[in-house]
């Protein structure tokens, strides 16, 4: 028995990836699991709210009665069926617009002569890193009629005529507005799978006799299903949690989707019924994920990428070169500078609602509360509440960031290391199960767990830790693929050799795997940071006035119709997101978030 201990410390010794696998398991397992738990206990007992309607309910006892609410009640359509068809409507619509979109920009930046591919294809990716509601604010500067009162939008002011209602909230722009921010995730990925394939294979279709749409449908398209198939996934899980522009432009109306109705029900303390949903949230992602793997799993092989070497070779657009080249200069400047323009604009306006050059101000920027003055509201620069905010934004994002690249990098180390065991497939799996919990399901999870004690850990509910732990766990996907990824290309002899040699694990991890992971680990980081420092669906239902970060601020500021405000401290927010990759990739010589490379 003894020999069969020092045997098993000898092991863990000598292969501390199963140590670190071991631990890591464990603890993922609580903070990914736990809260899955924790949340199907919470939607199948009383809560102190029920009692109102359950007078000799015992709080915490077993009962069917937030099901019975959501799916067989007289609320059922109002709490559980309209916002389910919304919710469906909306993510059928921004994939198939934003999917298409995207792929027919990669198509054009990879394959094609298209012009200007050097200066445009780093502006393509810029939705990406913005708020996916920025562009929500800025339709409602264009397009916001006097439905709901306060200050009209241009349309009314230069046009003289009401933007229609169906126009001005609901479904139509909530479509477009999110489809214009997620193609981006298209863009990436299709560009991804089109960089690596092979032009000859259409090429041989021409000889065979094949038109370019022949070609298109029987060589290309099949080529590239699984990276249509993640992107399709993506994007629709994505859309399902996204909360701020669904809020920004359906909740004035009462226009409900999953998310929004989520964040209304725990709003008004019916956690059980807020409970119940965020579970159908999360069984409608698992299904969708499910259903795309079948798909794809039809079919046995995609490979584009062999031993032999391949060329691309540009398609040549002809007289279509020109019109395109502009068309797409257009909508790049309509997706990416357009909305900044307007919020710049709608930030210098003395009085919402009235655009002319005598009504600009700079008091929203630089303005100061004094007795004398009418504002209410100090402006950006000398605004307490905000620079509050943006310091508890820059903590979110780099604590997330460094906490989170390490991670990841040390979670892909133990699953590279261990491959073929056990261990390593689970925890693979369980670094990988936040991606399938939409953001505002991931939130209402964690706030049921953590608004209590749990053992000897006090109730987090309201403060900076639970922000950071909720950005890790829901970034983990990304980054412990990033960590996988970077493991796989380093050759194992190469740890060996320094263990042979005497060199312990940490100064073989110091000098030989962190050294040999920095690009990998500088994009994670990166990643972590920009997700953290615009993200609102996750965070929102945790954030209280003691720990509130930009992106709420936003909220409430747009909540409270003070437009400039809003556009004030939105521009903020994307200049700094957008300054940080770039100081990162002029840091590292190019490492951090881009377009496809063009020559």
């Amino acid at each position: 028995m003894r020999a069969d201990f020092s045997f098993a410390l000898y092991r863990l010794a000598t292969r501390p990836e199963l140590l670190l696998a071991g631990v890591f398991l464990v603890v993922l397992g609580t903070l990914v699991l736990g809260p899955l738990i924790e949340i199907i206990r919470d939607a199948f007992s009383y809560q102190s709210y029920d009692l109102a309607y359950r007078p000799d309910a015992k709080e915490g006892e077993f009962t069917w009665f937030h099901l019975e609410r959501v799916f067989a009640s007289d609320l059922t359509t109002a709490l559980f069926l309209t916002p389910l068809l919304n919710s469906l409507a909306i993510g059928v619509g921004v994939t198939v617009l934003g999917v298409t979109v995207g792929t027919l920009l990669a198509w054009l930046f990879v394959r094609t002569d298209l012009r200007f591919k050097g200066f445009c294809s780093p502006l393509v990716i810029v939705p990406y890193m913005m708020p996916s509601w920025v562009l929500a604010l800025a339709w409602l500067t264009v397009f916001k009629n006097d439905r709901i009162g306060g200050a009209e939008g241009m349309v009314s002011y230069f046009l003289g005529v009401q933007a229609p209602d169906w126009l001005s909230y609901g479904m139509v722009p909530i479509i477009i507005c999110l489809a214009l921010h997620y193609y981006a995730y298209a863009f990436f990925l299709m560009s991804g799978a089109l960089m690596t394939m092979d032009s000859e294979l259409e090429e041989a279709g021409a000889v065979c006799g094949l038109s370019r749409s022949k070609r298109m449908i029987k060589i290309t398209f099949p080529l590239l299903l699984p990276a249509l198939g993640s992107a399709i996934v993506l994007t629709f899980i994505r859309v399902l949690g996204t909360f701020g522009t669904p809020a920004l432009l359906g909740l004035p109306v009462r226009f409900f989707t999953f998310s929004t109705q989520i964040y209304a029900s725990l709003n008004s303390r019916n956690w059980g019924d807020g409970f119940v949903l965020a579970l159908v949230l999360v069984v409608i992602a698992v299904m969708f994920i499910y259903v795309n793997t079948r798909i794809l799993g039809i079919r046995k092989s995609f490979v584009t990428v062999t031993g032999k070497g391949f060329r691309q070779r540009p398609i040549k657009l002809g007289v279509w070169r020109t019109p395109l080249s502009i068309l797409v200069a257009a909508f790049i400047v309509s997706v990416v500078i357009l909305p900044l323009i307007l919020l710049a604009w709608e930030s210098l306006l003395l009085t919402p609602g009235v655009y002319s050059l005598d009504n600009f101000t700079l008091h929203y920027w630089i303005g100061v509360d004094l007795a004398e003055n009418e504002f209410a509201d100090p402006g950006v620069l000398h605004n307490d509440q905000i620079l509050t905010a943006l310091w508890n934004s820059l903590r979110l994002g780099l604590v997330a960031a460094l906490f989170n690249g390490f991670l990841g990098l040390l979670v892909g180390y133990a699953v590279v290391r261990s491959r073929g065991t056990l261990v390593s497939r689970w925890l693979e799996g369980i670094a990988f199960a936040p991606y399938i919990f939409p953001s505002i399901a991931l939130g209402a999870i964690y706030l049921g767990m953590f608004s209590t004690s749990l053992g000897p850990l006090p109730a987090l509910y309201g403060t900076f830790a639970l922000l950071v732990l909720i950005t890790i766990v829901k970034n983990l996907p990304f980054t412990s693929r990033t960590g996988i990824a970077a493991m796989l290309q380093i050759d194992k002899s190469l740890e060996e050799t320094a263990r042979v040699q005497g060199i312990g694990w940490f100064r073989r991890m110091a000098k030989i795997i962190i050294p040999m992971s920095t690009s990998g680990l500088i994009s994670g980081m990166l990643l972590t940071f920009i997700t953290a420092m615009r993200e609102l669906s996750l965070i929102i239902l945790l954030l209280s006035p003691a720990n509130m970060v930009l992106t709420g601020l936003i909220f409430n500021y747009n909540e409270q119709d003070m437009t400039q405000h809003s556009g004030a401290v939105t521009l903020l927010l994307v200049m700094i997101i957008v300054g940080v990759n770039v100081l990162v990739r002029v840091l590292t010589g190019g490492t951090g978030l881009s377009g496809p490379r063009t020559t």
